[in-house]
């Protein structure tokens, strides 16, 4: 369960300082139950705010509540989204000159901004993105213990080669994270003392770095390699950081397929997560397919939202 003081207080002070006067004005009257809910804040030119909480979307009213009517909403300009973004980077947009390549950048507390406006192309690459036009906003939630349970299930004669898959929105970052958070610190208990764990962070997602600081648990003996893309940061952590574990987020190409097959030779276990609802849709993916056609993986454990995110409907053992 989410720990609602924690997300409060980094609502005050984390949010709230990035976002136009009229939006953290009104955020601040709506109630600590519906501030510790949200999911996402969408900000976009000559557009009403939007509000995602418990899988509906509102309008942000004027009055400090959650409107289902657009008229009764915030509108906002693209004046408006600069000057957040501005916030943001520390007014200085050179500092995230990488960041806006890929569309997004993480802020302090460990909060991911997605950006949205015109992109401008050179040699068939994004150099940049100018003339923003829109910010979404999604609010960094850490579980602290939801994976405790599986780890102890899935992990107490040693860990195992596992792949986390559930669709969007499921929870399988969240429980990543605290998965990694476990193997790293150890549950003594259990007679788990801890695993050197190398995290390969290519969205920011996991451990939610800001400044190369993680702002999320991600435990003891884990290193972070931030804003790395996968296959280059598997073989990066593989040369420099002598990790026992490696953990990604959302694997799919042949390129990752590659890399985690050079980590698994290695003798490096391998916890990573992929999008799809069922094995016909993972397998979909074509790294996903190799790996599992190489028997890369000896668990593959499957999330829904039947009970909330996290709800784990099947673990396969293979």
């Amino acid at each position: 369960m989410f720990n609602k003081h924690s997300i409060l207080e980094s609502y005050y002070r984390d949010i709230i300082p990035v976002l136009p006067d009229t939006v953290s004005c009104a955020i601040e009257k709506l109630s600590e139950d519906e501030i510790s809910d949200i999911e996402e804040i969408r900000l976009r030119a000559n557009k009403p705010v939007m509000i995602y909480l418990k899988n509906e979307d509102y309008f942000l009213g004027k009055k400090g509540c959650l409107e289902k009517i657009p008229t009764e909403g915030i509108y906002i300009n693209a004046m408006d989204i600069n000057k957040s973004l501005q916030v943001m980077c520390d007014f200085s947009l050179y500092s995230i000159e990488e960041e806006l390549k890929q569309c997004f950048l993480t802020i302090k507390g460990g909060h991911r901004v997605g950006i949205v406006g015109r992109a401008v192309i050179e040699k068939e690459n994004i150099k940049t993105i100018k003339d923003i036009s829109g910010l979404n906003i999604r609010i960094a939630k850490e579980v602290i213990g939801c994976g405790t349970k599986l780890v102890k299930e899935l992990y107490s004669d040693g860990v195992k080669h596992t792949l986390i898959a559930s669709p969007p929105n499921c929870g399988k970052t969240t429980l990543l994270r605290d998965i990694v958070r476990n193997l790293s610190t150890g549950i003594l208990e259990s007679g788990i003392y801890g695993y050197k764990v190398g995290v390969v962070d290519e969205r920011s997602e996991i451990a939610g770095c800001y400044l190369g600081i993680p702002q999320r648990d991600v435990g003891l003996r884990t290193d972070v390699l931030d804003a790395c893309p996968k296959a280059q940061g598997i073989m990066l952590m593989l040369r420099s950081m002598s990790p026992e574990i490696i953990a990604v987020d959302e694997i799919g190409s042949n390129d990752d397929a590659d890399a985690i097959l050079n980590a698994i030779y290695s003798g490096v276990k391998v916890i990573a997560t992929v999008h799809g609802k069922d094995i016909d849709e993972i397998l979909k993916k074509p790294g996903v397919k190799c790996l599992i056609e190489n028997n890369a993986f000896e668990r593959i454990v499957f999330l829904s939202r039947k009970n909330g995110p996290g709800t784990i409907e099947e673990i396969i053992n293979i």
